[in-house]
C-alpha cells in the first residue's frame, strides 16, 4: 500500500476502461487525489452498498457497521482498501480495482467522497451518506492531514490556523481544492444528497446520531442490506463497532492500518468527540462560517447538517 500512496504525484487516472465506456452526464470531480471520472470502470451490481460522504464524517464507522452486518462477524477482518475500496482515490490502479471488483462473488461494499451528483446511479444499490456537524468535520481533517505523509494537502494544510480555516471557508465545491474538503464542497454533498433522499435506496445518516444511537443506527442500517441477526449477535457486533474498540485495534479498523502509513493507527481515530471547534475558532471566524451556512442552506437543512436529527 504505501508504495502506491508515495508515488501519487505520478499516477494518472486514465485508463481503457475510462477511454472505451462514454461519460455518463454528471458532475465532474477531480483533484490531486481523486477523480470521479474513474467510477466509469466500474459495473454497479444491484445488491451494491456504497457509501458516500464528505472525509471524516463517519466513513470508516458506517463501513465497519456494513462489514459487521453483511459478515455477522465481530472479528471480521475490514481491510477496506482492499475489501471496500475508495474508487475516486488515484493511488490504485483503476483497472486492477475494477477486475477485483468484477471477481468478487460476495456482496460487495465501496466508497466515495465524491458528491452524489457526481456518481452513477443505480436503481436499485443502496447508496448510504453520512455526514457530520462541518466544523468537527473540518478540525478533524486538520488531525488526519498531520497523521499522513501526504505533501498534496500541504497547500492547504501547510500554513497557520488562521489561513487554514480562511481557505476552508473559501475553497469551491467542484475544484482543484475539494480534496482538501472546503465548507462549499460539504454544502454541495448534502445537496446532491438530500436532492436524491425520496428515492428509497438513497439514506441520509449523522454522525451525531451514531454517536447518540449506535443500536438504532444498527438497526436502521440491517433493514436497509435485509440482513437479520439475533439480538444477542447484534450486541456482538455493535460492541466491535464502539468507538473505543475500534481506537484500541486501529491497525485492523483504520483503512491502510498496519502497514506503517500513517504516524499512529490510533490516531486516526483520534477523539471521535463533537464540539472539536470550541475555543478554538475567533467570533470573526464563527461570524464568517455562518454567514456562508445561512446564505447556502435553510435554518432547517442546516441544523440537520450540524446535529442530526436531535438538531
Amino acid at each position: 500500500m504505501l508504495p502506491g500512496f508515495l508515488r501519487l504525484q505520478a499516477l494518472d487516472c486514465s485508463s481503457r476502461h475510462l477511454a472505451d465506456k462514454p461519460l455518463i452526464t454528471r458532475k465532474h470531480y477531480s483533484g490531486p487525489l481523486a477523480d470521479s471520472h474513474r467510477w466509469d470502470a466500474i459495473t454497479i451490481r444491484a445488491d451494491d452498498i456504497i457509501v458516500v460522504t464528505p472525509p471524516k464524517s463517519g466513513t470508516t464507522w458506517m463501513q465497519t457497521i456494513i462489514a459487521l452486518l453483511i459478515t455477522g462477524d465481530p472479528d471480521v477482518e475490514p481491510e477496506l482498501p482492499i475489501k471496500m475500496p475508495w474508487i475516486d482515490i488515484r493511488v490504485r490502479d483503476i483497472d486492477e480495482v475494477a477486475e477485483r471488483l468484477a471477481n468478487m462473488p460476495h456482496r460487495r461494499s465501496m466508497k466515495s467522497h465524491t458528491p452524489l451528483d457526481g456518481l452513477p446511479i443505480d436503481d436499485e444499490a443502496q447508496y448510504i451518506c453520512v455526514f457530520r456537524h462541518p466544523l468537527d468535520a473540518h478540525f478533524s481533517m486538520r488531525n488526519h492531514v498531520n497523521n499522513i505523509p501526504l505533501a498534496v494537502f500541504d497547500p492547504w494544510y501547510g500554513e497557520g490556523d488562521k489561513t487554514i480555516f480562511q481557505r476552508f471557508l473559501e475553497g469551491s465545491a467542484d475544484g482543484e481544492d475539494c480534496d482538501a474538503m472546503p465548507l462549499a464542497h460539504i454544502i454541495q454533498h448534502f445537496k446532491a444528497a438530500k436532492a436524491l433522499s425520496h428515492r428509497s435506496n438513497v439514506t441520509l445518516f449523522h454522525y451525531a446520531d451514531m454517536k447518540r444511537d449506535l443500536a438504532g443506527v444498527f438497526a436502521q442500517v440491517a433493514k436497509l442490506l435485509d440482513t437479520s441477526h439475533t439480538p444477542k449477535e447484534m450486541e456482538w457486533l455493535r460492541a466491535a463497532a464502539s468507538f473505543d474498540h475500534m481506537k484500541s485495534n486501529a491497525d485492523r479498523y483504520a483503512p491502510g492500518g498496519g502497514t506503517g502509513f500513517y504516524r499512529s493507527d490510533a490516531a486516526f481515530f483520534e477523539s471521535g468527540s463533537t464540539g472539536k471547534w470550541e475555543g478554538k475558532l475567533s467570533s470573526e471566524e464563527l461570524q464568517a462560517y455562518d454567514a456562508m451556512m445561512k446564505g447556502h442552506l435553510s435554518q432547517e437543512d442546516r441544523r440537520w447538517v450540524e446535529f442530526g436529527s436531535q438538531a
